[in-house]
């Protein structure tokens, strides 16, 4: 299989990746672009008969930090909303619960939240998801479990409607 070929079966992953990063589906965008076009130019740093997807997320997830760090330097705001109108909210209790799922997402260390939705999205090994963000497996596994503990902790609340935490079912 080519390396081209290789590359454009990662897109569709690379893109839920870079959504759930960025929050913001034209940064993500970008994001996966720049990644892309970063690949193909530095495409002979890549090992031949090694998986090209390790190499690709841990491109996008490096662009995903040069850019955070440059936005703070520009003073940019990182917001998905800024400058719009927010929508009404829908009542639903299983939206309401989902929103705040992502809420307390958004509001983990950015480090514990790049693991977390590595690992949920994408599903690597540990071994795997560690080289792709350029941690050690222990790193990994701490990052981890601070993040879905805080998440418990923060959606372990009061439960609504009779019905059990959302974290529980998804252990």
């Amino acid at each position: 299989m080519s390396f081209e070929r290789r590359i454009c079966d990662q897109i569709p992953h690379l893109q839920r990746y870079a959504r759930a990063l960025c929050d913001n589906p034209g940064q993500a965008e970008d994001l996966v672009q720049d990644c892309l076009e970063r690949a193909l130019r530095k495409r002979h740093l890549w090992m031949p008969g090694r998986s090209v997807r390790p190499w690709l997320f841990r491109m996008l997830y490096r662009l995903y930090l040069n850019d955070r760090a440059s936005a703070r330097r520009r003073w940019e705001s990182l917001a998905p909303d800024a400058g719009l109108e927010r929508p009404q909210e829908a009542r639903q209790e299983p939206f309401l619960a989902c929103h705040e799922a992502i809420e307390a997402m958004r509001a983990l260390p950015p480090e514990q939240r790049a693991a977390l939705l590595l690992m949920v999205l994408e599903s690597p090994g540990y071994a795997e998801a560690a080289r792709i963000l350029g941690i050690k497996v222990g790193t990994l596994r701490s990052r981890l479990s601070r993040a879905r503990e805080t998440l418990r902790q923060v959606l372990d609340g009061p439960v609504r409607g009779g019905g059990r935490p959302l974290l529980r079912r998804v252990k």
